[in-house]
Formats: structure tokens, C-alpha cells, sequence
């Protein structure tokens, strides 16, 4: 798996798949602020899915613009990788449409 380093203590993948997500909830403690109404704490996440279940990943701030590249190049490649193979169906279903044309044209006695 390749990694990139965002700082001395962070690595970070080179590609990720989720969505990056703020969470928003409340401490417990009974004195804050988030306590009594609705201001709640954010916190950054990376949210993906793994054999159908939903999984959160808690990021620091720092990690983020990282994150959000790593997610960004993910679906880069993915986009990148849908082109192929729709290229490479294009050309099967051309190919096999040509050689079933030529069958029946050999069956014509053409």
C-alpha cells in the first residue's frame, strides 16, 4: 500500500474510498455548551463502507486536505478505469457483432 507523508506523525494512503464527513455530537459533559442546546462538536471523518457496513475513521485537522486528495485521486482512478473497461466492452461487442456478421455472410454464400 502506498502511503504519502503529511507531517512527521501522519501517513496518509495514497488513494481512499469514502466521503469525508463532520460529524456532530455532544460531549456528555454536563456543563458545556453543547450540553443545553443545539451547537454540537464537529470533528472531520472519512466515512466508507466494508463488507456492507458502514465505517468511521476520526481524522484530525491536519489531516484533512491529505484526505481529501488521497479521496480525490481515488476517484480519479476509478473514473479512469470505468473508461477502459467501457472501452475495452465497445471493442468486444464490435468485434463479436463483425464475426457473427461474417458467419451469416458465409452462410449467404457470399
Amino acid at each position: 500500500m502506498m502511503t504519502l507523508m503529511t507531517s512527521k506523525r501522519t501517513w496518509v494512503p495514497r488513494m481512499l474510498r469514502g466521503s469525508l464527513v463532520t460529524l456532530r455530537r455532544r460531549c456528555g459533559k454536563p456543563s458545556c455548551h453543547c450540553a443545553q442546546g443545539d451547537q454540537r462538536h464537529e470533528a472531520p471523518a472519512l466515512s466508507y463502507s466494508e463488507h456492507g457496513r458502514t465505517r468511521v475513521v476520526m481524522l484530525a485537522e491536519s489531516d484533512v486536505d491529505a484526505v481529501t486528495a488521497a479521496l480525490e485521486r481515488y476517484r480519479a482512478a476509478k473514473t479512469e478505469l470505468e473508461e477502459q473497461a467501457s472501452t475495452g466492452l465497445a471493442a468486444l461487442t464490435e468485434r463479436v457483432a463483425a464475426e457473427r456478421a461474417e458467419r451469416a455472410d458465409r452462410r449467404r454464400g457470399r
